[in-house]
Order: C-alpha cells, then structure tokens, then sequence
C-alpha cells in the first residue's frame, strides 16, 4: 500500500519535470486577457508536450544504461519544488492577466478562475493520457509489425479519404457561411452602393461580409462591392468592380480608396465610417472579393490570390482615372490578410509609388506586409502583429505599434507558443486592443 501511495504521490522525476515544464510554460505572460477554459486547453497541451519529452529522454537514458534507480530519493523533493514554482507562477500569472484587464476594462480574475483552469486541465490530461495508455496496449496486443501495418494504413486512409473530405466540408461550409443572409442587414436602395436593385452586383451575390459592407452607414460614401458569386474569376470580378464605379458615379468623387478584404470577404465597418469621417463623405470605397475562407487559411494556402486581386483592382482603378480630366484622389487600405494584399500592390519598394495620395495598414501580420511608406496602424497586444516563426529565436520587431497595453518579455520558444494561442481570441479582445480597430483606421489614413 505505501509503494501505490508514493508512487501516487511523488511520480517519476521525468513525469514530474515534464508536466511541471509544461504547466509552467503555459502560465508565461501572453499579450491578452483568457478565459478560464482557454487557459486550461494552452496548460494541457503544453503539459503532454512536455511528457512526450520527457519520455523521450527517459528512453535515451535507459538506451545509454544510466542507472537511475538511486534518483528515487529525489522524487518527493523534485515535486515539492515543482509545486512551490507553480505556485509562484499562478501568482505571477494573476497579477499580469489583471493588469492586461485593467488596462482592456475587462474585470479582474480571483480564486475562482484558478480552480476552474486546474478542474479542467486536469480532465483534458486525464483523457489524453489515457488515450495514449490505451494506444500502448493496443500496440502491445497487435505487435509492432502489425502496428505498423496499421498505422501506415490509417495513414493512406487520412491522406487519400480523410483529408479530401475534410477540405471539402470545409469548403462547403464557408460557402454556406459566405451566402448567408443576415435577416438584420437591410438591402440598400441608394443607387450609390452596390447590392441596390439597380446595381449589376447583386445583392445575394456579394456574399455575407460584402453585404454588411455595403449596408453599413453613414450613407454618403460611395460603396461598391463584388462578391465571388458575382461574376467567374477574378479579371471578371475587377471588370464588374469598374463597371459599379462607373455606375455609381465613385470617378466624381474627390477621393477613391481601394479597400482590400480580409480572408473571408470582411472589409471592417470602423474602417468605412473613419473613411467616410475623413473625407467628409466625398470618397468611394471599392472591394472585390477573392475568397470566402477564414483569413488564417487564406494566409497559409491562398495569400496570392489576396495579392493578385489587389494588384489587379488597383491597376485597373488606376488605369480608369489616368484618363480623367479630374481624376479622384487615389488611397489603398488594407486590414490583416488586406494589408499583405495591398502593399503587394507595391512590390517590396521601400516608399509607395505616385500613384497614391497614401495607404494605410491595419494590423498587418508580421513581416509579410511590405510597409510600402503607408502609414502602420497596429496594437501592441495584437498577436497578428507579433506571430512570425521567428518569433521561436528572436523578439518581434514591434516598431510603429501602438502601446494599448503591457507587453510581455519575449521568452524563446515560449513567447512563439503563446502568441499562438493568442491568435485564437486575437478578435475577442476589448475595442482598440488585440486585433480590434476603430474608426481611426480612416480617420489616420495620410494625405497627399
């Protein structure tokens, strides 16, 4: 009975440096407020993170005949450590999530979120744990030969019949999510926005974010919009976008800004209302939709077709006005996976060409945004700004940020894990922090 309680009590010095690495690692300061829940998920993956090391290195130790049965006595020492620096961790993790949600005007964390965090971390490694117990006595059951066989056959099957048929649900639900219609948004009768009955792009066709796009208010700014439903690629898209401008008289407008989407279509409603505070309601909008996917997925696999479409927008609005004897004064704004967009617009020059009275990046990922001589709108407690695989070796350049909120010490590695989990509610942050921007997105916009 005392060799079960011990070995419940104080656990192998691996175990106990692995999972204590791991929960340590997890409470390292982050640059937004979480949730109970979500801290609990960042703390279990790290903790079985940390026992895959660990085991690991327990292998490479047995393989090289290291005994280690005289480290025994070191058990319950090594845990009683482990739990004094957790402890001061949870300490330091309270104090610096409170001063993040005092700055952000989110309420205060107490006893009560660390006790949800432990009930829950403990559960999700309960489970994966056990998980992995019960893949160990199947492997044992089955052999390694036919384990293998097994698992290279899982393999095919993921490659061949899983994965396709995931990316085609995924594709058909951001389909369905892109053509759904918001009960809530209004179809505009003014002949000034796309989407209205007169209009060659029609209403369902400009998808669920062109929609909100072209309903938002005030109603004075020109607003055109062109979904992927509204004409076939994307030479067909920027014809239409023409014709709209055309159409809704943008060319007599004093200002024209080229607004390029993020991801799925979305063009922020801030950034329309600062536009149109900024020019006083003299000023066209004009966006054409390359894709429907979240901006993360489109940032991975599609980010050329975010760069061609802008090239190709902005070409052709530039092109169009060349031949005016009035031309409107020409402006990009690009918002996230819209900022890599439109400063390809650009190339990889250090100044905006003259073409432009000026551009304006919001949140732009780091290093994949070409500055362009555009003016940087970025929070320092947005991880879209901060997350770059370099981010694993050296500290991000943070250069132009606004300083919304503390910023945590970058720590190798670590800082690079909790900026990815940061990204997960970089929206869900308070206004004016995270990946959330105002009305200042126009209003900061530069002039010629």
């Amino acid at each position: 009975m005392s060799r079960v309680v011990r070995r419940i009590v104080a656990p192998r010095l691996s175990v106990t440096a692995g999972a204590g690495a791991g929960v340590l690692g997890s409470l390292a300061p982050g640059l937004l407020p979480r949730t109970a829940s979500a801290q609990a998920i960042v703390t279990s993956v790290l903790v079985i993170l940390g026992l895959g090391v660990a085991g690991v290195v327990r292998i490479g130790v047995r393989r090289f005949g290291i005994d280690t049965a005289r480290w025994g006595r070191w058990r319950s020492p090594a845990l009683g450590v482990v739990v004094l620096a957790v402890a001061a961790a949870v300490a330091r993790a309270e104090h610096w999530q409170n001063r993040l949600r005092g700055v952000m005007g989110v309420a205060a964390i107490g006893p009560g979120y660390w006790g949800l965090w432990l009930a829950e971390s403990v559960v999700i490694v309960g489970v994966m744990v056990g998980l992995w117990a019960g893949l160990r006595w199947v492997v044992r059951r089955l052999g390694r030969v036919r384990s293998l066989a097994g698992a290279g056959a899982l393999a095919l099957l993921t490659q061949f019949m899983m994965v396709p048929t995931i990316v085609e649900w995924r594709k058909s639900a951001y389909a369905a999510a892109n053509a759904a219609v918001d009960p809530a948004v209004v179809q505009p009768d003014s002949p000034a926005r796309s989407g209205s009955p007169v209009s060659a792009a029609s209403w369902p066709s400009l998808g669920a974010q062109g929609r909100r796009f072209v309903a938002g208010s005030p109603e004075r700014a020109v607003r055109v919009y062109v979904g992927i439903s509204s004409a076939g690629g994307v030479d067909d898209r920027v014809a239409l976008a023409i014709r709209e401008l055309e159409r809704t008289g943008a060319f007599q407008r004093g200002h024209l800004v080229v607004t390029v989407p993020t991801g799925s279509g979305w063009i922020d409603g801030d950034a329309a209302r600062g536009l149109d505070e900024r020019f006083g309601g003299d000023v066209a909008l004009v966006g054409v939709q390359y894709s429907n996917a979240p901006s993360w997925a489109t940032f991975l696999f599609g980010r050329a077709a975010a760069e061609e479409s802008a090239r190709k927008l902005f070409d052709a609005v530039e092109e169009r006005i060349s031949r005016l004897a009035q031309p409107p004064k020409l402006y990009v704004y690009g918002q996230s996976l819209g900022a890599v967009g439109g400063s390809a617009i650009f190339g990889s020059d250090a100044e905006q060409d003259d073409r432009t009275c000026a551009a304006l990046w919001a949140g732009p990922p780091a290093n994949a945004a070409h500055r362009a001589g555009g003016t940087i709108l970025a929070n320092a407690s947005d991880p879209v700004v901060h997350f770059s695989p370099a981010l694993l070796w050296r500290a991000p350049d943070l250069t132009g940020t606004r300083p919304d909120a503390p910023v945590p010490p970058w720590i190798p590695v670590l800082s690079f894990l909790q900026t990815s989990a940061d990204l997960l509610a970089a929206l869900d942050a308070p206004p004016r922090h995270g990946h959330r921007y105002g009305t200042d997105q126009g209003t900061a916009l530069g002039s010629c």
